[in-house]
């Protein structure tokens, strides 16, 4: 489709947003046509819709949003036209004052004094906004949008501030591309990762420690081959494993620049009448570790993973299972390297996040984030860093977009974004480039000049948090892992008592062979544990009868439901140790 052709369609990024910003818009005029005493805050389009805060006296229910949908139709029908105007600052505050709208007559005071503050109107409503908007109502079709959701939410995201509510809606240009959406919302809540922790037995989440997730022995053992494949990649690329302490003084903190730029997201004690902070990354240990020591040309690049503990404090409302907490583990990394090594080290981590993310079926996209205003270091440092971290990924033939002003605070960063089987995207790996911590911690190496030499480093992730990547995972594969990765690889089911004990030699020696087996010795029906195991998800169930126990074999059932037939033990290990073995996807 031509770029012409393009324009109007939802394949345009910047006509969906503004389109689905016109729907909040007419979500805010039905609501005030409903209601004439709610307060207005904002109403922006994001990723996937839109969103409006409101102040209302009452909680908004499932009921109330089926109104303001039916009055979002009539006003779409009405195709009313969209009007900008502007109004000098005195003339826009009386305005809205008027109109008994304090969060915009706050919005309105907090603009610069040269900003042109505009309206956008559409018959009797009227609202502040830079817009843009389509032209008229009409545009959009009725049918085709859907209010989601009501939550809470923080005015100006500020816990002391205001409680008000969000209403969250989603709109297409065709109502089967709505219907399309709906069913993959519905299909995202059945492997909910909260919902299949509980049920797996993988993980909790308690009061005790909000934000503070408790792993159970299953999800531990998902976690530690997670964890088993992440060391054994990263041997093959070339690193090193340390492990930095939890707590360190706040010298240190200063010096690395985070209790400057991140002492909110910090938690902090005193020790000896001594300030101390949980570290929230692993960065500024590492540099001790490497400053530790003498380094030389022939050193670098130096390679050195960890797996940390960190803690951030999140707002309570923030907090979201194991996608967002306050205690994870970061399998975070640095490479210490010249400045002619920079690309290529670069190049090389790309292809170590190919080859990790290729065993879980997930494709990305890339993300280039640039100097945020909040930075330290020179605009020329910035510039020449933001041009390597270009070259680097062109160079491998691979695209990226900017994402202005998002980078680190200390330098800019590539973001991978990952795909899951629903479409959805996760932001998980990341790679900071870095060359103004080497500086602040007087880092060194000897040149085969014989001179001392600054090195530069990377930051660099491929899971991410780990408690994150196995909730992305988790929801991903909808729960059932792949069989190396798989909490119990094999279970055993007898059919009767007395094959029980010929099931429990077959565990045993499956067991012995390194595979993570099961038997249900339960006196119940065949059928029942079957069903049992497959809602369990366990990749094989091994059904053993009278016959089986003649024959010498077991009965393979795949959770898919295919039966592979009678076969020996040694045929079904060696069938199940391969695809351990390649890590397949099945």
């Amino acid at each position: 489709m031509s770029e012409e052709n393009n324009q109007y369609t939802f394949e345009n990024e910047q006509y969906r947003k503004t389109y689905w910003h016109t729907c909040s818009h007419v979500m805010a005029q039905a609501v005030k046509r409903l209601w004439p005493e709610v307060k207005l805050a904002i109403g922006p389009s994001i990723d996937e819709g839109w969103y409006y805060d409101m102040d209302a006296p009452f909680a908004f229910t499932p009921e109330h949003l089926e109104q303001i949908e039916a009055e979002m139709r009539k006003i779409c029908k009405e195709k009313l036209k969209l009007e900008r105007f502007e109004l000098p600052r005195a003339d826009a505050l009386k305005f809205m004052e008027e109109k008994a709208e304090p969060f915009k007559v706050e919005l309105i005071n907090d603009l610069p004094e040269d900003a042109a503050i505009s309206f956008y109107k559409q018959g009797e409503f009227t609202d502040l906004c830079a817009g843009p908007h389509l032209d008229s109502t009409g545009r959009i079709k009725g049918n085709a949008m859907k209010l989601t959701a009501c939550n809470a939410a923080y005015w100006r995201g500020d816990s002391n501030r205001e409680t008000l509510q969000r209403i969250y809606g989603i709109a297409f240009p065709k109502k089967d591309e709505l219907d399309a959406y709906l069913q993959r919302i519905e299909e995202a809540k059945k492997r909910d990762h909260r919902r299949l922790g509980k049920e797996l037995g993988l993980f909790m989440l308690r009061d005790e420690g909000p934000g503070f997730p408790f792993f159970l022995p299953k999800g531990m053992t998902l976690k530690n081959t997670l964890l088993d494949y992440w060391r054994q990649v990263h041997k093959k690329y070339g690193y090193v494993e340390i492990s930095t302490p939890i707590m360190l003084n706040r010298q240190l903190w200063e010096r690395s620049g985070h209790w400057d730029h991140y002492k909110n997201n910090m938690y902090t004690t005193v020790i000896d009448d001594v300030d101390f902070a949980v570290k929230p990354m692993n960065c500024p240990g590492g540099m001790l570790v490497y400053a530790s020591e003498p380094h030389s040309y022939r050193d670098l690049p130096l390679r050195v993973g960890e797996i940390g503990l960190v803690h951030r404090h999140e707002l309570s409302g923030a907090l979201h299972g194991l996608f967002r907490v306050r205690c994870f583990s970061q399998d975070d990394a640095h490479v210490f390297m010249t400045r002619e090594q920079m690309q290529d080290v670069i190049q090389e981590t790309v292809r170590l996040f190919d080859e990790v993310y290729s065993i879980f079926g997930l494709t990305y996209t890339i993300e280039l984030s640039t100097m945020p205003e909040d930075h330290i270091g020179t605009v020329e440092e910035w510039e020449r860093n933001q041009d390597i971290l270009k070259a680097a990924i062109t160079g491998m033939g691979k695209e990226f977009v900017i994402n202005e002003g998002d980078g680190a605070f200390y330098g800019p960063k590539l973001d991978f974004h990952l795909a899951d089987s629903l479409g959805r995207t996760w932001q998980c790996g990341t790679i900071q480039l870095d060359s103004q911590l080497p500086e602040r911690f007087e880092l060194e190496y000897t040149g085969e000049d014989g001179q001392k030499h600054r090195p530069v480093m990377i930051h660099r992730v491929v899971l991410g948090s780990i408690e994150r990547f196995i909730g992305v995972i988790t929801e991903h594969f909808a729960g059932a892992f792949p069989a190396w990765l798989a909490p119990v690889q094999v279970k055993v089911l007898p059919v009767t008592d007395r094959a029980e004990e010929y099931a429990k030699e077959a565990a045993a020696k499956l067991d012995e062979l390194g595979f993570r087996c099961e038997v249900d010795g339960r006196n119940e029906k065949i059928g029942k544990k079957i069903r049992e195991a497959t809602l369990e998800k366990v990749p094989y169930m091994l059904v053993v009868g009278d016959r089986d126990m003649e024959n010498g074999t077991v009965s393979p059932r795949h959770r898919s439901g295919e039966d592979l037939g009678a076969m020996s033990l040694d045929q079904f290990a060696a069938l199940l140790g391969e695809e351990v073995k390649t890590r397949a996807i099945k």
